[in-house]
């Protein structure tokens, strides 16, 4: 089996009997369980019985030629925002700890366990999903790959899901994004993430951080991978990826906000897969998108995250706000001094930044930034400063932001040579072009690594 497996060649060992569902759930398991590694700090749960069981039945069905998909029996982890029949939901928190076990899955979990993916576990998360930095107080920090000696951050919110899959504890994980959550963790542990348009992945069964925002997405090895998750989550039927030519790419560069402030290694990076996809062929003009300037007034005053997840936390905040993370408790309070009407503001001026940010793009097949202005801190230089993880984590979520707002839909790519510090390029467009970014990103991104 090859070092870095794909669902495509997984699906293919499944079928030819090189591997079975058996073996890949025990070596995921074994992976988790290494006391040297991450496991502990990555899973909040493990579902070590039912994923032997699952994995038993899919090689039985897979033998009588009744799989229910070519992906039956490979092992996925579950961020823990997400219903599972049976658990508790506690969305990175221990505030709700005493809560009710789910009566049933989330639609999304449903969706891949009907396509045979078995749930190897919940991951670890920033608390409530509130912050793209990924430290969590509560049941520790999982270490991004880079420089384990050292320890940076594995980005957030969806923490665990991208170091559960950097690290073969999972071979495609369930995450969320409001404001980068899956791009992040991505760009910090050099795989993949993807935020489809909001509307093609049901939100049910999941503890809300902000309804306008949140979307769920895969994070996984591969373009690849991350499309079939798509598909699977948005019950659609798995297709061919054909990815696009380079040459005659239409790729705008935003230099409003997006280029500000980035890390000397980020710029680097990207400047040198902007290099690579031009002498490919790409067409790559930097634009003005002077809309980006709203989003900052838009969340001057915290914005969506904070209106909406204060009206979800607001009660639970009076009996349990001692046992919050205090820097997601303040964030989450500043939901409180946003009134209806400048709640409705927001919304008139979000509707307004799409329609005009959407006519600007439209000649293009893309925008290409850089998916974060930071690479992954320190986590000790973090944990110890409050003012540098505000600062951090604005930096994080920058550019991300900037397309959640636009409820457009986006992809992270590692665009960094192996062995160099982790840099994602982020491809994003309006929404409802999650196929054509698909494509665009298959097509660059064994390209722009070189």
């Amino acid at each position: 089996m090859p070092g870095n497996p794909t669902l495509a060649t997984l699906a293919a060992d499944l079928d030819t009997g090189r591997t079975t569902a058996r073996k890949l759930v025990e070596e995921c398991l074994a992976r988790i369980a290494d006391p040297g590694g991450e496991g502990a700090r990555a899973f909040i749960h493990v579902d070590k019985d039912a994923a032997i069981s699952a994995a038993d039945a899919m090689d039985h069905l897979r033998k009588a030629h009744a799989a229910p998909s070519p992906y039956a029996g490979i092992p996925v982890s579950i961020k823990d925002l997400f219903d599972i029949k049976g658990q508790v939901t506690r969305a990175g928190s221990r505030a709700l700890d005493d809560s009710a076990p789910a009566e049933a899955d989330a639609p999304v979990v449903t969706r891949l366990r009907r396509a045979g993916f078995i749930v190897i576990g919940r991951t670890n998360m920033t608390e409530f999903a509130y912050s793209g930095i990924g430290i969590n107080p509560h049941y520790g920090t999982p270490k991004s790959v880079f420089n384990r000696s050292v320890g940076h951050v594995p980005g957030g919110s969806s923490s665990g899901a991208a170091v559960s899959v950097a690290d073969r504890m999972a071979y495609g994980a369930l995450g969320t994004d409001t404001g980068g959550s899956c791009r992040i963790p991505a760009a910090y542990n050099g795989i993949v993430g993807y935020k489809p348009t909001q509307a093609r992945v049901p939100l049910e069964g999941g503890v809300p951080l902000s309804s306008s925002l949140d979307s769920f997405g895969p994070l996984a090895r591969s373009v690849g991978c991350c499309a079939v998750l798509d598909a699977v989550l948005a019950d659609e039927a798995v297709q061919p990826l054909r990815p696009r030519p380079i040459k005659g790419m239409r790729l705008a560069v935003p230099t409003t906000i997006a280029l500000d402030d980035l890390d000397e290694e980020v710029a680097k990076t990207f400047e040198r897969a902007l290099e690579t996809l031009s002498r490919q062929g790409a067409l790559i003009e930097r634009i003005e998108l002077p809309e980006f300037h709203d989003v900052g007034v838009m969340n001057s005053k915290g914005g969506f995250a904070a209106a909406e997840s204060y009206a979800w936390h607001r009660y639970l905040l009076t009996s349990k706000g001692g046992v919050y993370d205090p820097r997601v408790r303040v964030r989450i309070l500043r939901g409180e001094a946003i009134s209806a009407a400048d709640y409705i503001d927001i919304v008139n001026a979000r509707r307004s930044f799409i329609a005009r940010t959407e006519q600007r793009i439209a000649p293009y097949d893309a925008l290409v930034l850089p998916t974060t202005a930071n690479a992954p801190p320190r986590i000790a230089d973090l944990v110890a400063d409050d003012k540098l993880f505000a600062t951090e984590n604005l930096r994080a979520l920058r550019n991300c932001t900037l397309i959640n707002m636009l409820d457009g839909c986006a992809i992270s790519l590692p665009a960094h040579a192996e062995g160099e510090m982790p840099v994602g390029l982020m491809l994003a467009a309006a929404g409802g072009s999650d196929r054509r970014i698909f494509e665009l990103a298959a097509g660059m991104e064994d390209i722009i690594r070189v």
